[in-house]
């Protein structure tokens, strides 16, 4: 045989070296394949071969400081589908499939079945479907074998509060995470825990595999939030804002606020008008707008732009305003700690000159000057030329030294977003300082002038606000504590202790501008705002006070945003909200009450009406006489006869020498009375009006009658306690 030719032998050669380097590249490949894109290629592999369905973590619970919850996550489920299982269901069409699951959603039928025929291997057709719906889908599924609908775990957000947190927590988005800039926001990465997942496997086609080794990973749930807030407080501040806002027409909403001046701690923020947290895209029921609410579309551009303007609006820290006369206490605080003036120093109100403005400063009370008075007096009475002064004495450079320090020039950092920044004049004059002495041409938020009153009751330490108190694991045990934060000390010891007795005088003193916020066994220091806003005939009256004055526990601010009922004077309608909210938080703190002499002298007149019925008449006068009422007898008038019916009802507390009707007969209508006009009268006065006629009177407040149960000319029955609000209205800014 032959040997190759030398042609021969050169295709051998290249056959072999192009196959030893074909061998070899293919080997760098494996290895490349093998050791440099292994990892990669494996989870590629992994997530082509499983589909994988997300488990919402729970969302941690957010409680108030005693331990309510105010935010929860309830069960829920989420129903997915596998498009490509879809179409091999022989029992039911595709088309039959997404009328049921519309039906069962409450969702367009189109819509559905546009999700479960996409060309995808997994697609969400509803998150947060309530567990009633839930086991409804399930048992259709059994009955009707109907492959490619998943159901797994979720959780949905539920506010027990409903409207009473709104702009404190915010609310949650469909993917489980915080909005509007409340606490479901701000602490969202503490809440919102880690997701969790089910793994399956598919074939080529993305068709489940059917198999026992279904993979799940656990997801972890949130923290919990522990707030400073008390939902009790937070409650009485907020009936208290509905009832003024309702008897007084605040068009412009209103906010109220309570914080413990020794810690800084927020109590209670509330800001009107608020909105369902359970239902936040509702239509505003509260506010007046130009939609007609068959046009609202919950989730439109429009529609949640007009939320966001409106009751999603936080006006405690999201809105500033022109403080008006609550700021003389700061502008006092700086001239005592600077020595300028004394409680005891001589001033007036006077008319004062000022560079710059084209008038005289008058005292508020224009055409009834205080004149000649002590700086104490000058407090009580909130004469604005007093203030200019003290201003004047400082200068511009320290008197904006002790407005920076008090806070009113930055943000106070509190957790929550969207505060504003306060509004002064950048280069500052005589006039600037001068008319911003009393509170007016610049602008703060509420939060910030409840924050310096703080710090002026307290011994001049200027707090953070503190929101947040804590972070909690699922056991109860505290993961994180927030401390309260001292940001600096602004007056000293001995300022605060003097501005806390002038502020009480505001108060106690029945010439006081503040008097109607007198609160019986408490002893009560604030001031009144009455400020007028740019825009005509629309002002802001607000009252910030604290109690119990010798050691304050806490510090309330009340602002009402263009009231238009019959008066808009912080010292008339802001200044008893206070107390009132005042007098239901202390008590509810079991804070002793000290009442003075004068106190108890007032008291002394309330009696309880006791039980007379099915006793004689002689039985029942004697009753009431050693309990120090009168009585009028309906029907036979002998000792002998029996009392039937009486009016007031026993245990109602009364007057002394209020009248009681005693009826010897059952009374088929119960004999009626004309109720008087009581308009100006004083208290013994009323009284004395309403007795003779037969009626009895329940007080509230001093002064003179503001405000009667029922309007003049009013049929009420023979016996009726009539409740009677009482205002100071001389004298109250």
């Amino acid at each position: 045989m032959a040997a190759p030719g030398m042609a021969t032998k050169k295709r051998l050669m290249v056959l072999l070296v192009s196959f030893t380097v074909i061998v070899i590249a293919l080997i760098v490949r494996i290895a490349q394949i093998q050791f440099v894109e292994g990892y990669e290629l494996q989870k590629k592999a992994f997530i082509q071969q499983n589909t994988g369905r997300v488990i919402s973590p729970i969302r941690g619970t957010i409680y108030d400081r005693n331990g309510k919850k105010l935010a929860i996550s309830v069960q829920a489920a989420t129903i997915s589908c596998n498009p490509n299982e879809i179409a091999k269901n022989k029992k039911l069409t595709a088309e039959e499939i997404a009328e049921d699951l519309a039906g069962f959603l409450s969702m367009d039928k189109d819509t559905v079945y546009g999700i479960i025929t996409k060309k995808v291997s997994s697609a969400i057709i509803k998150r947060k479907v309530d567990r009633e719906t839930e086991i409804r889908i399930r048992t259709w599924i059994s009955e009707n074998s109907v492959r490619g609908i998943n159901i797994d775990e979720d959780a949905k957000r539920y506010y027990p509060g409903g409207n009473l947190m709104s702009h404190i927590l915010g609310f949650t988005g469909d993917d489980n995470q915080g909005l509007m800039g409340g606490i479901e926001e701000v602490m969202d990465k503490y809440l919102k825990g880690v997701p969790g997942k089910t793994l399956s496997e598919v074939d080529a086609r993305g068709s489940a595999v059917p198999s026992e080794r279904e993979k799940r990973i656990d997801a972890q749930d949130g923290l919990n939030v522990v707030l400073t807030i008390d939902e009790t407080i937070q409650y009485f501040v907020s009936k208290s804002l509905d009832k003024v806002i309702a008897d007084y027409k605040v068009m412009g909403g209103a906010v109220g606020i309570v914080m413990a001046p020794d810690t800084g701690d927020v109590l209670a923020m509330v800001s009107k008008p608020d909105y369902d947290l359970n239902k936040p895209f509702a239509y505003p029921e509260n506010i007046e707008i130009d939609i007609d609410p068959s046009e609202w579309k919950e989730r439109s551009k429009e529609t949640v732009e007009i939320l966001s303007k409106t009751v999603w609006r936080n006006k405690a820290v999201s809105d500033t305003y022109e403080p008006g006369s609550t700021f003389k206490s700061v502008t006092a605080s700086a001239g005592i700690e600077e020595g300028v003036v004394t409680p005891d120093t001589i001033t007036d109100d006077f008319p004062i000159k000022v560079t710059g403005w084209p008038r005289p400063i008058n005292c508020w009370r224009v055409g009834r000057p205080h004149g000649t008075e002590t700086f104490r007096e000058a407090i009580y009475n909130s004469c604005n030329p007093a203030f200019v002064k003290v201003a004047q004495s400082l200068g511009i450079e320290r008197f904006y030294s002790y407005v920076r320090a008090f806070g009113f020039m930055d943000k106070t950092g509190i957790e929550l977003k969207g505060e504003a920044r306060p509004q002064f004049q950048t280069n500052p004059k005589e006039i600037d300082m001068a008319v911003a002495s009393f509170g007016q041409r610049f602008t703060i938020t509420p939060l910030q002038l409840t924050t310096a009153y703080c710090a002026i009751v307290n011994g001049g330490k200027l707090m953070k606000p503190r929101l947040v108190k804590e972070l909690t694991d699922s056991a109860g045990n505290v993961v994180t504590r927030f401390e309260p934060e001292m940001v600096r000390t602004v007056i000293s010891k001995q300022t605060s202790d003097i501005m806390r007795d002038i502020l009480e005088g505001v108060v106690a003193d029945p010439k006081g501008t503040g008097n109607n916020a007198y609160v019986r066994g408490y002893r009560v220091g604030g001031k009144t705002g009455t400020s007028e806003t740019t825009k005509e005939d629309v002002y802001i009256a607000s009252f910030c006070g604290f109690a119990p004055a010798d050691d304050p526990k806490i510090v309330v601010l009340v602002a009402l945003f263009d009231p238009r009922g019959e008066s808009h004077m912080g010292g008339v309608i802001a200044a008893p909200v206070v107390g009132k909210i005042i007098e239901d938080t202390l008590s509810y703190m079991q804070v002793e009450r000290k009442y003075t002499d004068e106190d108890l002298k007032s008291m002394a007149t309330a009696v309880t009406v006791p039980e007379v019925r099915n006793k004689s008449v002689g039985e029942a006068v004697k009753a009431l006489r050693a309990a120090g009422l009168k009585y009028d007898i309906e029907g036979e008038g002998n000792t002998e006869s029996i009392v039937l019916e009486q009016t007031p009802k026993p245990n109602a507390v009364v007057p002394e020498d209020s009248v009681v009707i005693l009826y010897t007969y059952k009374p088929e209508e119960p004999k009626t009375v004309t109720m008087p006009d009581l308009s100006g009268k004083t208290i013994s006065e009323a009284s004395y009006a309403l007795n003779r006629v037969g009626l009895n009177i329940k007080v509230s407040g001093n002064g003179t009658v503001y405000m009667q149960q029922y309007e003049p000319g009013t049929i009420v029955e023979k016996g009726s306690v009539v409740e009677v609000e009482f205002r100071n209205m001389d004298n109250v800014e």
